[in-house]
C-alpha cells in the first residue's frame, strides 16, 4: 500500500483517538466491535461512527461484519500512528521519497527541522511474497496466536536492539535514532547497495573485510543469517555498513554452523561471479582475526573463538537457551575465583558454607520432626475417628437397652404400686406414664434414625425431583386417575 503523507495534515485529534482505540482494541480482539472502539475512544461531543467512517473512507481502517460489526487497523492506519507519534517526539519533521522495497519492509527518507536526512524503515510483515514467518523468523517464540501488525513491530523492536548493541561494539552498522511500533529511525548510510556495484578497486580488501564481519559477529555470539550482496552498502572509499538484522541468532542455535557456513557461501559465491576472484590460497589473517580455514579458504565455524562479551546473551538472540546463560554465569565466576588468590579469604568462604550447609541441615531435620509429628496426628485422628464410630454403635446399643427396660419397668411400676393410694394420685400417675412413653418413643425413634444412618455410612435416600412429575404420557395420566380414585 502506498504511503500518501499528504492526508496526515487533515487528520483531527478525535481521528487519531479513534485509530488509538481501535489499536488498543486489537490487543484482545481480531475485529474490534464498534461499541468497544466507542467505549474507549470516549469522545466529548459523540460522533463515533461519524469519525470511523471518515477513516474507513481513506483507507486507515478495514469494516468487517461477517461475524459481528467491528474495524481493524491496517498497515497505513499503523504507519500513521507511529509517524504522527515520533513528529510529536521530534525526531523528524517531514517525509520524503520511498528509497527501498523489500519482502518485508519498506523504506523512506524523512528529515529534521534543520534539514538531517535520515531512513525510516516501515516493517510490513504478511506480504504474498514472504508470509513463512513462522518457520523462518522466531518472533511468535511460544505463541501460537498472531496478527501481521503485531510481528511486525516485534521485528522492529529486534532490529532496533541489534543495531544498538552492534553500533557500541564497534562494528559498522546505521546509527539507530528511534523506534516507534514497527517504525524504526536510523542514520542514512552515503552508499549503494553493493548489488549495484560492478567494479572496485581493491576486491581483495573488500572481500577480506566482509569475511572479516562475518567471523567477528560470530566471535560475539552472533551469525547475521541474510548475510548477501543486497543487506551490505558500499560507499565510495570502499567502506562497507552492514544493514538488517531482525532474522540474527544466537552461536548457540542448533542450526548456526548452517548459517554461518551459509552467509561465508554468499559472499564466496558472489565475488567469484562480479568480480572473477579465484579462493585456492588459504588465507591465515582474515581482517586482524586468526581463524582456522579449510581447503577452499573459507573460516571454520568451529575454530572460531568466543569472545568474552556475549551480545546473544545481551539482546537474547534466537537459540540462546537457559542452559548456555548458566555456562556462561559459570564461565565468569571462574574468571573470578582465578582471580582470588588469598587462603584466608577460601578458608573463611569455606566456615559460611559449611554454617550454611548446617543450618540448613537442621531445617531440614525440623522439617522432618515436623512432618513425623504431623503424620503421627494425623494416625492418631484416624484411629479416634474409628474409635468415635465404634462408640457411637455402643451407645446406640445401650441406649436402646436402657429404653427397653424402662419401658418394662413403666408397665410394671403402675401394677405395683399399692391399692391405699387415693384416686387422685392414680390419675396424676397415669397422666405422668403417658407423657414419659411419648418421650420415650421419640428417643427410641431418633435412636433408630440414628443407628439406620450410621450403617448406611450417614447418606440419606433422596427420592429423585422426577418421580412426582407428570412427563405428559398415557401411563402417567392413569396412574394420577388411579392414586386419586384410591384417595377418594
Amino acid at each position: 500500500m502506498k504511503l500518501d503523507v499528504n492526508m496526515l495534515r487533515y487528520l483531527s485529534k478525535e481521528d487519531f483517538r479513534v485509530l488509538t482505540a481501535v489499536e488498543m482494541g486489537m490487543r484482545n480482539h481480531e475485529i474490534v466491535p464498534c461499541e468497544l472502539v466507542e467505549r474507549i475512544a470516549s469522545l466529548k461531543h459523540g460522533g463515533t461512527y461519524k469519525v470511523l467512517k471518515n477513516l474507513l473512507k481513506h483507507k486507515l481502517l478495514h469494516h468487517d461484519s461477517s461475524k459481528y460489526d467491528g474495524f481493524r487497523l491496517t498497515y497505513l492506519g499503523y504507519d500513521f500512528l507511529a509517524i504522527k507519534t515520533l513528529v510529536n517526539r521530534g525526531v523528524f519533521a517531514s517525509v520524503g521519497r520511498q528509497i527501498g522495497v523489500g519482502k518485508e519492509s519498506d523504506i523512506f527518507e524523512v528529515a529534521t527541522e534543520d534539514g538531517t536526512v535520515m531512513a525510516m524503515k516501515l516493517h510490513r510483515l504478511g506480504r504474498v511474497s514472504f508470509r513463512a514467518v513462522k518457520s523462518k523468523r522466531d518472533y511468535l517464540k511460544h505463541r501460537s496466536s498472531f496478527s501481521w501488525l503485531y510481528l511486525s513491530r516485534l521485528a522492529a523492536l529486534k532490529e532496533f536492539a541489534f543495531m544498538k548493541a552492534l553500533e557500541e561494539h564497534g562494528f559498522p552498522v546505521p546509527n539507530a535514532v528511534d523506534c516507534n511500533r514497527h517504525c524504526v529511525i536510523m542514520s542514512l548510510v552515503q552508499g549503494y547497495p553493493f548489488v549495484q556495484v560492478k567494479q572496485l578497486q581493491n576486491p581483495e580488501v573488500v572481500f577480506e573485510t566482509i569475511i572479516g564481519l562475518v567471523v567477528r559477529l560470530a566471535e560475539h555470539g552472533l551469525i547475521h543469517c541474510d548475510f548477501n550482496e543486497f543487506n551490505i552498502m558500499i560507499d565510495d572509499d570502499e567502506k562497507v555498513t552492514m544493514i538488517d538484522f531482525p532474522q540474527m541468532v544466537s552461536v548457540s542455535h542448533h542450526n548456526a554452523q548452517m548459517y554461518f557456513d551459509r552467509d561465508v557461501e554468499c559472499v564466496f559465491k558472489f565475488f567469484r561471479k562480479r568480480f572473477n576472484m579465484s579462493f585456492q590460497e588459504c588465507t591465515d589473517d582474515i581482517d586482524g582475526t586468526e581463524v582456522d580455514t579449510d581447503a577452499s579458504g573459507r573460516p571454520c565455524f568451529s575454530s572460531i573463538a568466543k569472545d568474552a562479551v556475549f551480545l546473544d546473551k545481551e539482546l537474547a538472540a534466537s537459540g540462546f537457551t537457559k542452559k548456555d546463560q548458566e555456562v556462561v554465569e559459570k564461565f565468569i565466576e571462574g574468571g573470578l575465583e582465578k582471580d582470588a588468590s588469598s587462603d584466608d579469604e577460601g578458608t573463611g568462604d569455606g566456615t559460611h558454607i559449611s554454617e550454611e550447609d548446617a543450618s540448613s541441615d537442621d531445617e531440614d531435620s525440623e522439617d522432618a520432626t515436623h512432618i513425623s509429628v504431623s503424620n503421627e496426628a494425623n494416625i492418631k485422628g484416624v484411629d479416634s475417628l474409628h474409635l468415635l464410630d465404634q462408640g457411637q454403635t455402643s451407645n446406640l446399643k445401650h441406649e436402646e437397652e436402657g429404653v427397653e427396660n424402662n419401658l418394662r419397668n413403666c408397665e410394671v411400676g403402675p401394677s405395683s404400686k399399692p391399692e391405699s393410694q387415693d384416686v387422685s394420685d392414680k390419675e396424676g400417675d397415669d397422666e405422668a406414664a403417658n407423657d414419659n412413653d411419648a418421650e420415650l418413643e421419640k428417643r427410641l425413634s431418633k435412636v433408630r434414625r440414628r443407628a439406620v444412618t450410621a450403617a448406611r455410612g450417614r447418606r440419606k435416600n433422596l427420592a429423585s425431583r422426577n418421580t412426582y412429575k407428570d412427563k405428559g404420557g398415557r401411563s402417567s395420566q392413569s396412574s394420577k386417575v388411579q392414586s386419586q380414585l384410591g384417595s377418594w
